[in-house]
């Protein structure tokens, strides 16, 4: 079964409901756009640490020292990755910070960039979210899932250990088409459960966290 993280949070409200709702990750965006947080402001959005729940960063190009400033502050579980840094330095902040590393792959197609296997090896779980020119992530376009099985298959082959969390386009309507075509550890959803930028629509996250969990039963 998958876990669902909600991100592009930006109200207590709708971090307290998706915790509620069965998320197992809430994640806040400090990398700009239209979701972006100061760091006060993401303190108050994600509140105290709740058992079962674990918080996420996601971040662009700040420096590691920045990143790790950011991390060690919220009290993260996980710092997700925008942009791109040597491997060296992602290593760094996690070990620095305390935390875990998620490497963003953004995807042109249904080919992985070459460096994946490297990015899995070296943190053991990559995010792949589609690529828009000037936007990081919340964009609201699909992967294409189906033309994907194969390259991810490859990918799982060479790192049978591999987290994959799948971002992109998902809503509650197809997230159950993306979890039975590639089975990923964590499915990460914010436009899509949206009334508006930032602002959570309480009956679309406890749909997609039920399509979710049921789409991995029924692929049983």
């Amino acid at each position: 079964m998958p876990d669902v993280k909600i991100c592009g949070l930006t109200r207590v409200e709708d971090a307290r409901h998706a915790a509620r709702s069965g998320a197992s990750f809430l994640g806040v965006i400090l990398a700009g756009g239209p979701r972006h947080l100061t760091l006060p402001e993401a303190r108050q959005v994600l509140g105290a640490p709740r058992h079962g729940v674990r918080r996420v960063a996601v971040v662009g190009d700040q420096s590691a020292v920045d990143v790790i400033a950011l991390a060690s502050a919220l009290t993260v579980d996980v710092v997700q990755m925008h942009g791109r840094r040597p491997p060296a330095e992602a290593v760094q902040i996690g070990r620095t910070a305390g935390c875990e590393v998620w490497p963003v792959l953004r995807i042109t197609g249904a080919t992985l960039p070459e460096d994946a296997i490297m990015w899995g090896a070296v943190s053991g779980t990559l995010v792949l979210d589609a690529f828009v020119a000037g936007q990081l992530g919340g964009t609201g376009v699909a992967l294409d899932w189906s033309g994907m099985v194969e390259s991810v298959a490859a990918l799982r082959r060479e790192l049978p250990a591999l987290r994959l969390v799948l971002a992109g386009g998902l809503r509650p309507e197809n997230v159950a088409d993306a979890v039975r075509l590639l089975s990923p550890q964590v499915v990460d959803v914010s436009s899509g459960v949206e009334s508006a930028p930032g602002v959570k629509d309480p009956v679309r996250v406890q749909q997609f966290v039920r399509a979710a969990h049921r789409a991995a039963e029924m692929s049983r």
